[in-house]
């Protein structure tokens, strides 16, 4: 039986010096544009945090008895609160208070034990009263974050740990340029197509190495972000968004008025298209690359058919994704809408809903014209690259007698990317 390909190999993990040219023919530029954009756009001056001095004081405890009583009654046709009473907390300076527990709509579950985030208002005889606010959480979220990291490590391996150093650039980008560069009046749309940029051209070499595969993923997400881009500035203006739909974006426009709410709206549609993108176009450029390899006499149209119908296979999925994730976001205010007796077409026109609409319409239309790009530049590619196989011979000739073959080893085929060698 044949050997089955090393996985290296199949991939093209060591670029032959024909791929490597190919690959900073692009690398460089991207590089250089992506670099001078982010200093270009780099904030300056963006707003800070201040504290208020004379906000509630805050402190952690550790919730030590618990005392339920009836709660007050409430006028005639008011639903009776529940959860009413007392507790004592030790706060982390080892002082014990006495706060009345939370109750109502969304109120945090208090037992003995727990761990709470208490809130002091300074009284009428200058003292604080105390209110728990809500739960601590930072211990269960550290647990649920290495859970994540070992599971990543565990399957992925190597590949794991890029794709967690990969991950860890992407917040990088997020919270150090995006989000200080937007505060500071920038260009939201620019600003986000330069920061996915920079995203996009460290993790998908990070996480798939320097590969003409990778190579290949990362022109055609560039040419579909293009695409994408373009499309929701189309979008966005045709439907008339603003970007102000609820009470965090009302908020925001009137705290930071020098922020481009519109072009906010766009800067989403495109970082929220990017994560689904490079994992459309490395899948359609590996499976070219695959295909290649299974079957050297594949030409350009016959590779391109083939990995376009896995392609088609996988949007088909990818759009049901993002259907369900937006729906599952916006659970609560689709109840709300469905209680509310609201008409289905007033429903899909309004500004909160018309916005996931063209987030979605846009995100998915950029999806499907990532996969065309990607593989006709990846089977235009390997169809140069691959020699077409000799002639048959009749069975019986090429079929070497048993003795002949003993102890001989099949040589791996040969990678797609060879041809660039030459």
């Amino acid at each position: 039986m044949p050997e089955p390909h090393s996985h290296s190999h199949a991939h093209g993990t060591d670029l032959l010096p024909k791929a490597r040219r190919l690959t900073l023919l692009l690398l460089i530029p991207a590089v250089l544009l992506t670099a001078l954009g982010m200093l270009l756009l780099w904030p300056r001056d963006a707003p800070r945090a201040e504290s208020a001095p004379d906000g509630p004081a805050q402190s952690n405890g550790v919730v030590q008895t618990l005392t339920h009583t009836e709660c007050a009654p409430v006028p005639a046709g008011e639903e009776q609160p529940t959860g009413c009473g007392t507790a004592t907390v030790k706060l982390e300076s080892g002082e014990v208070v006495s706060t009345e527990l939370p109750y109502g709509p969304g109120a945090p579950e208090i037992k003995k034990g727990d761990r709470v985030v208490v809130m002091g208002l300074e009284n009428q005889d200058g003292g604080l009263s105390w209110s728990i606010a809500d739960h601590q959480r930072s211990r269960e979220l550290w647990l649920l974050g290495i859970a994540f990291a070992l599971a990543v490590v565990a399957f992925g391996r190597w590949r794991g740990v890029t794709a967690l150093a990969g991950l860890a650039v992407t917040f990088g980008v997020l919270l150090f340029f995006i989000v200080p560069a937007i505060l500071d009046g920038r260009s939201p749309t620019l600003v986000a197509v330069v920061g996915s940029a920079a995203i996009m051209l460290t993790v998908l070499y990070l996480t798939h190495g320097l590969t003409i595969t990778t190579t290949i993923a990362v022109a055609g997400t560039l040419a579909s972000l293009i695409i994408t881009t373009v499309l929701a500035g189309i979008s966005v203006a045709v439907v008339h968004l603003t970007g102000v739909v609820d009470d965090t974006s009302n908020f925001l426009s009137i705290s930071q008025g020098e922020v481009n709410m519109q072009g906010l709206l766009l800067a989403s549609i495109v970082i929220g298209s990017l994560g689904v993108l490079d994992d459309v176009t490395v899948t359609q450029s590996a499976t070219v690359t695959e295909l290649a390899i299974a079957n050297p006499a594949y030409g350009f149209r016959r590779l391109y058919g083939a990995a376009t119908r896995i392609g088609r296979a996988h949007i088909a999925s990818v759009i049901n994704t993002i259907v369900l994730a937006y729906a599952g976001a916006s659970l609560p205010l689709m109840l709300l809408f469905a209680t509310g007796g609201t008409p289905v077409g007033e429903l899909l026109t309004g500004p909160l809903i018309a916005q996931e609409l063209v987030r979605s319409a846009v995100g998915t239309i950029g999806l499907i014209a990532a996969v065309p790009i990607t593989t006709a530049l990846a089977a235009f590619f390997a169809h140069r690259s691959v020699q077409p196989p000799a002639e048959p011979t009749p069975l019986a000739e090429s079929r070497p007698a048993a003795d002949e073959t003993a102890g001989r080893h099949r040589p791996p085929a040969e990678s797609p990317w060879a041809a660039f060698d030459k």
